[in-house]
């Protein structure tokens, strides 16, 4: 049955004698009266050659073009940005990662409202594209349909399944003469056998089960590696959910309710996932108006066991979690020992706990267990508060053998000076090294930090000092490693106040995290500090200094739909 068009925003480039010029474009284009007369639906994807994360995302866009016009719509084609963090890694290029976030959303906010699209079908597979593309979803609050590009295959090497960590740490474990030069360039050529995201439990993949688990992705769509021949069916289906979706005026934030926001939190820490989910979760709840902050998330953390056995912290890649079963066992797992709302409604139009009903335990498989013997009583991912950061920090204790740490701080003001002492063993066992003015605001952008995480544990060091920045990880760091501090340095947050020796102690267990100089030292040293200027004078990471906020609220750049006089998907 078509869809009457007369209150869906397409109808301003479409209808009327005086848009008249309007079609004569999508003539040109191809279109005849009847595809003018439909829904115009936008099929955004993040597909490029930067990275094999995106390789494959433009191909299963195009497939759901064909599922948009099997249930009667009009696709219209568009591309957005990636920064993918494992090319950026490592040097200023990562500056530019978490920006991306914003210019992604930016970008399909802007196509959108520019040409009146109806709803929306996204296709995303590094890191930021995927929070990104489901913020300019809950953004512009048209019916909506998410999809993860699928995850790369493991390698292998020395009989053993392999993934870019293992290159990172390699790497350390290279300078600490651990690793010959022959076995580290035969491990590069191997560990990433070919297109799709990360394969570990690391942010893309961690994303990718937020989707799901928020309700924004079909269920079972997004843990198929991305060379499996079911990633072009899921990407059809999509674009036949959407037509669904438009047909029955279901939109992102009817989905994505404060409830569904809790569970995709509970996801997250019962399969390890990566702390970057405390920066993504609080930017897409505010982007549907809702107050949702590392705080909030961390409750849920601390209250949510450990049950999916995935690297970095445990075995198993994201292919395996596929085939135990995928996210859906997860949430069956926590749905079942009443930890997830299966009254959310998902993209289907049924609720969660509908979705859930048909999936039966697996007793075959090892990747996830059940939630009465987990892997850890509370979640993956701790935060923390105290002296050192009073707005809060996060580390990751998923494979973590010890909660407390103490010891003198080591500091660094920038990332690239940290690194050249860990591949230079300037530091000592019992260390707490502090990297420093790389948050949102003073680095800018809040670069990850998995090339330094990476060389201390491939110099066997990884549990041997703590790491403690203002600046973010890659959900393929492991180790002590302690990230989000804020108030960030540059705004003279206690941690631009760390002398080196001081000493700091970090307890996972109570959630605190303090600096134990006494408070007159500590008002001696803020009455002579001052803000430090960065290199970046102009442009796009200028820009995001300027309006950025801090990390425990997302990171975001904008007020919000808190702040909205009207929504996009009502004009």
């Amino acid at each position: 049955m078509p869809i009457d068009k007369t209150r869906l925003p397409s109808r301003h480039v479409t209808q009327g004698p005086e848009r008249a010029p309007h079609r004569a474009f999508f003539y040109a284009m191809g279109l005849s009266e009847d595809d003018i007369a439909r829904p115009f639906v936008g099929v955004v994807s993040a597909g490029n050659d930067s990275a094999p994360c995106n390789t494959r995302l433009d191909a299963q866009a195009e497939a759901a073009r064909e599922g948009v016009i099997e249930a009667g719509g009009t696709p219209r084609r568009f591309n957005t940005i990636t920064v993918t963090d494992g090319i950026a890694m490592g040097h200023a290029g990562m500056k530019a990662s978490l920006v991306s976030r914003e210019v992604i959303a930016d970008s399909i906010e802007l196509s959108v409202r520019g040409h009146c699209y109806d709803a929306l079908v996204g296709f995303a597979g590094c890191d930021k594209s995927l929070p990104g593309m489901m913020m300019a979803m809950l953004r512009l609050n048209v019916p909506s349909v998410f999809v993860y590009g699928g995850s790369i295959l493991p390698g292998r090497f020395q009989g053993r399944d392999v993934t870019i960590k293992d290159v990172f740490e390699a790497v350390g474990a290279h300078a600490a003469g651990r690793c010959p030069l022959e076995e580290l360039v035969a491990l590069e050529k191997v560990a990433c056998p070919g297109d799709g995201a990360c394969g570990g439990q690391f942010t893309a993949n961690t994303m990718a089960c937020v989707g799901e688990a928020i309700g924004l992705s079909l269920p079972g769509a997004n843990m198929a590696p991305a060379p499996d021949p079911q990633r072009m069916e899921v990407a059809r289906a999509s674009g036949r959910a959407v037509m669904h979706l438009l047909e029955r005026n279901i939109r992102p934030r009817d989905i994505c309710t404060r409830a569904a926001f809790a569970n995709a939190a509970r996801v997250v820490a019962a399969t390890g996932g990566s702390t970057n989910a405390a920066l993504h979760l609080p930017a897409m709840a505010h982007e549907a108006g809702i107050r949702f902050t590392l705080h909030d998330v961390a409750e849920l953390f601390r209250t949510t066991p450990w049950i999916a056995d995935l690297q970095p912290g445990g075995r198993f890649v994201a292919r395996d979690l596929h085939l135990a079963g995928g996210v859906r066992l997860v949430m069956k797992a926590l749905l079942d020992a009443g930890l997830l709302d299966g009254e959310c409604l998902t993209v289907t139009g049924r609720t969660l706990g509908e979705e859930l009903r048909e999936v039966i335990w697996r007793a075959d498989q090892e990747v996830v267990r059940p939630v009465s013997n987990p892997l850890s009583p509370t979640g993956g991912v701790v935060a923390l508060k105290g002296t050192l950061a009073p707005d809060g920090a996060i580390v990751k204790v998923a494979g973590l053998r010890q909660l407390v740490f103490e010891g003198p701080a080591r500091c660094f003001d920038r990332e690239e000076d940290a690194f050249a002492a860990v591949e230079a063993r300037a530091y000592r066992p019992g260390e707490v090294i502090v990297i420093r003015y790389e948050g949102p605001k003073g680095g800018p952008g809040m670069r990850e930090m998995l090339a330094t995480t990476a060389a201390l544990y491939g110099q066997g060091m990884g549990e041997e000092v703590a790491l403690v920045t203002d600046g973010r990880f890659s959900g393929a760091t492991r180790g002590f490693c302690v990230g989000h501090v804020g108030p960030e340095a540059a705004v003279g947050g206690p941690i631009a106040l760390v002398e080196d020796g001081d000493r700091i102690r970090i307890d996972a267990e109570a959630g605190t995290i303090d600096l134990l100089v006494d408070e007159d030292v500590l008002a001696t040293r803020r009455a002579r500090w001052r803000p430090r200027p960065h290199d970046y004078g102009s442009g796009a990471l200028w820009r995001y200094a300027q309006v950025v906020g801090p990390a425990s609220e997302g990171a975001v750049t904008h007020p919000g739909a808190a702040a909205e006089t009207h929504c996009y998907a009502d004009i």
